[in-house]
């Protein structure tokens, strides 16, 4: 049986109309720095052995900048058996669906998918939310 550790990355879909939020996501997401030689030696010397660095957790993120092809990503994944395992998506997007329907299409193809819904500002109150996304 594969562990979760044995899979490699776990996939993550960032929906939202702003190009910025995609960098943002992968900046918390996919660090690329890591512990100089000298930090590891200042905390060797501190703890009086050798210290590993942080475990470090792969992610692949993915963006769509609309909702239509945010589902179009959830399918594509579900094809390759290579689900997505989290999407951020946001309320509010100009260009196409907004969060509560692409929620909901994605549901439609993949009920198992944790979605968190992103916003700055919503047209929606959140029992309006809730009543739109029983789910």
């Amino acid at each position: 049986m594969m562990t979760l550790e044995a899979r490699s990355p776990r996939r993550i879909l960032i929906v939202d109309d702003n190009p910025a939020i995609h960098e943002d996501f992968r900046k918390v997401l996919c660090p690329v720095a890591r512990p100089s030689d000298e930090l590891r030696g200042a905390a060797a010397a501190l703890f009086g052995r050798p210290v590993d660095g942080p475990a470090t957790t792969t992610y692949q993120v993915d963006v769509a900048s609309r909702g239509q092809d945010g589902l179009a990503r959830v399918r594509e994944s579900m094809a390759e058996q290579q689900p997505y395992m989290l999407a951020f998506v946001d309320m509010r997007m100009p260009n196409g669906w907004n969060g509560i329907e692409t929620t909901r299409q994605i549901w439609a193809i993949n009920p198992l998918l944790q979605i968190v819904i992103c916003t700055a500002f919503s047209d929606y109150s959140w029992d309006e939310i809730r009543s739109e996304l029983p789910q």
